[in-house]
Formats: C-alpha cells, sequence, structure tokens
C-alpha cells in the first residue's frame, strides 16, 4: 500500500523517537521521570532521610554549609553534630527554631573540605496531627577549598590550608576561629585610581581570603566570594575587612565602595553601596547596639582651605541607621591636626600598613618629603599631613555608649583617641610629642599600679609602660569598664617604637596590651602586656588585632603578618608571612592557645560564636 510521503516521513520520526527513548531508558533509568511522564513532574535526585533533599552551598558564597531541606514537613527541636575525622573536634550545636524558618530546613555548617561528612541528625517531625522523634545520619561530600589564583610564588601551597597548632589548653578546645587574610596583589587588579577630584585609596585591592578554623588547625568554612566580589571592579572589588560577628550571629563587614551583612550560610541581609558622599571603606565596621554601623571611610569630595578639591584617606568615621541611611559623620581632619607629622617622619616606608615595598625597607621621610607633596599636588594613598593623604590611617572604631563617644585608633599619628558626639576630643592615649594648642592637654599622663606618676622623657617612659606606635584596633572593654575607669585593648605593631627607627630591623617588636584609663583623672596604667620578649619573631609591621573575649574571660590576639622572611641582599621578601593567633586566660602571662597560620597575609581574626549563630 502506497502511504504519502509526509505520513511516512512522521512514522519514521516517531520510530527514532521510540528508539532513542529506549536506548535512553536503558542507559538512564531516571530521565523519563525529569522530563515527566505519565505519573507527571517528579523529584527524581537522591533524597536521604525522612523529609527532605541535601543543598550543599545553598547561598553560592559558603561551600562547606548545606540545608537538609524540612520536605514540607513541620520540623522542630533539630540538632545536628558533625562527625569529626579521626582526632578531629566535633562540632555540634541545636538549632534554633526560627532558623528552621529561614532555612526551610535544617542548617549544616562545619563540613570537611573534599570529604565524604557524616552528618547526624536529631528532630521532631510534624504531620497529620503526630510528632515523631527522629534520628538520622546523612552523608554529605563538600568540594575542596578554592581560592582565586594570583600567580606568585608565596601561594603555592598555601590558600589557607597549612596550619601548624602548637598549644591548645583544653578549655579552649572547642573553639572557631574566623580569619580574615588577603591574597597577594596580582595583575587582575589594582588597575584604577580616583581622578575627579584627586586621591583616596581605590588602588588598594587584594582577593579576599575568609575562612574559619577549628582547634586542630581543620578548615570547617570558608568564603567562595566571587559571586559577590569582583577585582577588577569599581563597585564589587576592594579588600573585605572590619568582619564582626553580630548579636544575631551574622556577619558583617565592607569592602572598597560597599558594606555588607551576611548569615553564616551565606544568606544576604544586605549589601549596599556607600552613600554618595563617602568612599573607599576599609579596615572598620563596628555594629552599635540600636542597630546602627559605624564605617571607616573617606570623604568623596572634599574642599581643603587651599581650594583644592580631594578624595580623603581613611579620615573620616561614618554614622548609618539600620537602613543605610546617614545618621552623621566624624570628619577627623575638621577634628584632629591632620599636620601633625612626628610620627609621618619617623615611619618605616617599607611597611605602610599593607603597601607593603621591601625596596623601602628603613627609609623614613624628611620635612622636605612632606613639603613637597604639597609644592607638587601629590594626592592619594601616600603617607603625607593634610586632608588628601594618607596622614591619620585610621583602622579601628568603637563606639561607648556610656558617653555616645567613639573610640579610633589612628596608626600614622600612634594614637588612640577618644572624641565625643560633639567632635570634641576627650583624651589621647599616645605620646605628647608634636600634639598643639588644646590638644597638649588632652594627652593622658602614664601612671602605676599605686597612681604614682611615670618619669616620661618625650616619647620614652621608665618601667613596663609604653605608648602604642603604628597601633591597630583599640577597644573598649566593656565588662571590665565601669564609670569614669575604662579599659581598652591594642594591638601596638611596634613600628617608630620611641619615634624613632632601630639600628637593625631585628630589634623591633609587637605587643597585645591592655590599658585602664581614668577618664576623671586624665591618667593611663599599662596593666598587661604580651609579645616584648618573642621579639622580632612576633613582629607584625603591619595589621593585626588584640580583643577581650567576655565568654571565657580571656584576650584573643593575631599577629597577623609576623614571620615573613626577608632577604637583605635582594630587597625582597622569600616568603608570605606566617601570622599567629594566641589566646589567653586573662591576667596569664602565656597563651592557653597557639596556632599559626603558613604563607598568609592575615589582616585579623576572632574567635567564632556558631551557638549565637544558629542556636538563637
Amino acid at each position: 500500500m502506497n502511504r504519502p510521503k509526509a505520513a511516512l516521513l512522521k512514522t519514521g520520526k516517531m520510530a527514532r523517537l521510540v528508539l532513542c527513548a529506549a536506548m535512553l531508558g536503558a542507559a538512564v533509568p531516571t530521565m523519563a521521570l525529569a522530563i515527566g511522564g505519565a505519573s507527571g513532574a517528579k523529584i527524581d535526585y537522591e533524597i536521604q532521610g525522612q523529609i527532605g533533599e541535601v543543598q550543599i552551598n545553598p547561598y553560592k558564597i559558603a561551600p562547606l554549609t548545606a540545608i537538609i531541606k524540612d520536605g514540607g514537613y513541620t520540623i522542630s527541636d533539630a540538632s545536628v553534630t558533625i562527625v569529626p575525622k579521626k582526632g578531629g573536634q566535633t562540632i555540634s550545636y541545636r538549632v534554633a527554631a526560627s532558623r528552621l524558618k529561614d532555612y526551610a530546613g535544617i542548617p549544616v555548617f562545619g563540613l570537611y573540605a573534599d570529604y565524604t561528612n557524616t552528618v547526624n541528625v536529631e528532630y521532631v517531625k510534624h504531620y497529620g496531627g503526630k510528632a515523631e522523634k527522629i534520628k538520622e545520619s546523612y552523608t554529605i561530600y563538600a568540594p575542596p577549598l578554592y581560592s582565586d589564583p594570583d600567580g606568585t610564588i608565596f601561594q603555592k601551597g598555601a590558600f589557607f590550608r597549612d596550619v601548624k597548632v602548637t598549644k591548645v589548653d583544653k578549655e579552649f578546645a572547642d573553639r572557631l576561629y574566623f580569619v580574615n587574610n588577603l591574597a597577594e596583589k596580582s595583575g587582575n587588579g589594582t588597575k584604577v585610581v580616583w581622578n575627579n577630584p584627586v586621591g583616596g585609596a581605590l588602588e588598594w585591592n587584594f582577593a579576599p581570603q575568609n575562612f574559619i578554623i577549628d582547634t586542630q588547625g581543620e578548615v570547617r568554612w570558608y568564603m567562595f566570594a566571587n559571586p559577590i566580589y569582583d577585582l577588577e571592579s569599581i563597585y564589587h572589588g576592594g579588600v573585605m575587612m572590619g568582619f564582626k560577628q553580630n548579636d544575631d550571629g551574622a556577619l558583617s563587614w565592607g569592602y572598597g565602595q560597599r558594606y555588607a551583612k551576611y548569615d553564616i550560610m551565606g544568606r544576604e541581609i544586605f549589601n549596599r553601596r556607600l552613600p554618595n558622599g563617602y568612599n573607599d571603606f576599609s579596615h572598620s565596621m563596628e555594629t552599635m547596639k540600636n542597630g546602627h554601623f559605624l564605617l571607616r571611610v573617606g570623604s568623596a569630595n572634599y574642599k581643603r582651605p587651599d581650594g583644592k578639591n580631594v578624595r580623603t584617606v581613611r579620615d573620616v568615621i561614618l554614622e548609618v541607621d539600620a537602613n543605610g541611611n546617614v545618621v552623621d559623620d566624624w570628619r577627623l581632619f575638621e577634628i584632629l591636626d591632620s599636620y601633625r607629622d612626628v610620627v609621618l617622619k619617623v615611619l618605616d616606608q617599607g611597611a605602610v600598613c599593607l603597601n607593603i615595598d621591601a625596596s623601602q625597607a628603613g627609609h623614613t621621610l624628611t620635612a622636605d618629603d612632606l613639603a613637597k607633596m604639597d609644592k607638587n599636588d601629590h594626592f592619594g594613598d601616600i603617607v603625607g599631613s593634610g586632608p588628601g593623604r594618607n596622614w591619620a590611617h585610621v583602622n579601628s572604631v568603637d563606639y561607648d555608649e556610656e558617653d555616645d563617644s567613639i573610640i579610633i585608633s589612628s596608626r600614622h599619628q600612634s594614637a588612640i583617641i577618644k572624641i565625643g558626639r560633639d567632635k570634641k576630643v576627650k583624651w589621647i592615649l599616645g605620646s605628647p610629642e608634636g600634639w598643639k594648642g588644646d590638644f597638649v592637654g588632652k594627652v593622658l599622663t602614664p601612671v602605676d599600679a599605686k597612681g604614682a606618676k611615670i618619669a616620661c622623657e618625650n616619647s620614652k617612659c621608665e618601667g613596663d609602660f609604653d605608648w602604642t606606635w603604628t597601633q591597630h584596633t583599640a577597644f573598649k572593654i566593656d565588662s571590665k569598664s565601669k564609670g569614669d575607669i575604662i579599659y581598652v585593648s591594642a594591638f601596638d605593631n611596634g613600628d617608630a617604637r620611641g619615634m624613632e627607627q632601630p639600628a637593625l630591623p631585628s630589634m623591633k617588636y609587637s605587643r597585645a596590651v591592655i590599658y585602664k584609663i581614668d577618664q576623671k583623672k586624665m591618667t593611663v596604667e599599662q596593666v598587661w602586656e604580651y609579645g616584648k620578649d618573642r621579639g622580632y619573631g612576633w613582629f607584625s609591621p603591619v595589621t593585626s588585632l588584640t580583643e577581650y573575649q567576655p565568654d571565657k574571660n580571656s584576650v584573643f590576639a593575631y599577629s597577623a603578618t609576623a614571620g615573613a622572611d626577608f632577604n637583605v641582599k635582594s630587597g625582597a621578601f622569600t616568603t608570605a608571612p606566617n601570622p599567629f593567633i594566641n589566646e589567653f586566660k586573662w591576667g596569664a602571662k602565656e597563651p592557653s592557645v597557639e596556632i599559626q597560620i603558613m604563607n598568609a597575609t592575615g589582616y585579623q581574626a576572632m574567635p567564632f560564636n556558631i551557638e549565637k549563630a544558629l542556636s538563637k
């Protein structure tokens, strides 16, 4: 029988489709399910346990997290335990009811990288008016660690994987430490500078390396920043810095022209551009109890008294509310003396914060050098006096709600300074050299434990007392402070100690230090220090942190750029730094914890509280 050509073609197509379907069905039994079929759309991927599927890295930026979805059931009373590797650290936590709703399931934190993890969960499943208590295990493979390459010799074998654990006392064995490190500069970044108006710190651009380690040195969380970060973008690049764990457990920080807040699973709470009048966030984002934030930024356009318009450098503190509206600012070039240059002239120009230039090691500036900057209109992220240059380099800001004031750490003034809401200086913790006018009476007087004045000559004092030098971080210890008596922690980096460079670089040292300040008597007592006896091996020329931890009545320190090897003949670093994590019982002379991160440029670190993040 002759059939129309069209019908034959149709029949042939149908036969081929049937044959292909049969072949696919034989090779991949679930293919028909994936495209529906007679029974309709179905889920055909693996489901473990009694509730729902497992989503690894659910928000794209935290690869060592997962969510075990609730499967449409109502679940409650959930808890999670990550079974450790042999001899490893157990991570176990209860999940708050609100978190179960946030994630539509059970959040899993602390997976080992490139490892098939066993995750034990307990929960109550509610369905059909019944409640059933469930205990089960899930098998979850987490991917390897990854960091964008920078092409340097320092990166080989690093990528935050080489961690040396020297000491962990039993009471600190459950610690998790959040580490904020930076990759080396690379050809992919540092290509853009502001020129309208001139100045600013836009060229300051390092890719992030943010991670959490346990006390065995294992990475248990890290940030895959690429979805929210672009090294080549003006408005999505910069240096991720100023991390804080908020009271709600989430992380806040800033980078370049942005400031952000995300929870530990990677869920975005906000990620905003700086308000238009401000630029170049770095170093510090402080969370206030009223939900506001203090950001260390620069002015996007300031007209100097000489009529020149500039972008200023690290000398403005901005307060924004929870919705990002500007509340107030502290324009430090109008509050302090931006032409106090005594510290600027003794800084080691080889290490000006993260602008480390080995070829300039040991070099300092002269009065002529500073004068030429003004004469030649040199502005930007350079050490120099006056607005539009890096005269202040504020690297931390803390809020004291007792008197509605801020406490700042100014590296390039080697001073910790308290300033009120009225923009008036309350006190200055630092060498009296170079301060003029009303500032002279604001410098605190050193005293001993009995309140007797310590003899000082210019920048050097008798006994154990010392000022801080190019310090990083200055935080009030709220639980130890009362009224006019406050305690302040700081990391004294130690460059230009005593307002001079030592005869040999190996004579430099850093300190973690705590001061007791009587704000009424205008005195300061040094009550604790660590690091002087460790000498050059613990010396961090830049970055670092010291901060009190109320949960264990301890002091945490991160000597973040210690231990870099330097070849004097070639004038180059032969290794990256090898930062130290230390934690001390209150008043202890030796640390209870020492962990060293090898081949890494560190910025800051802090203990991380998983209960705050997921159990509250």
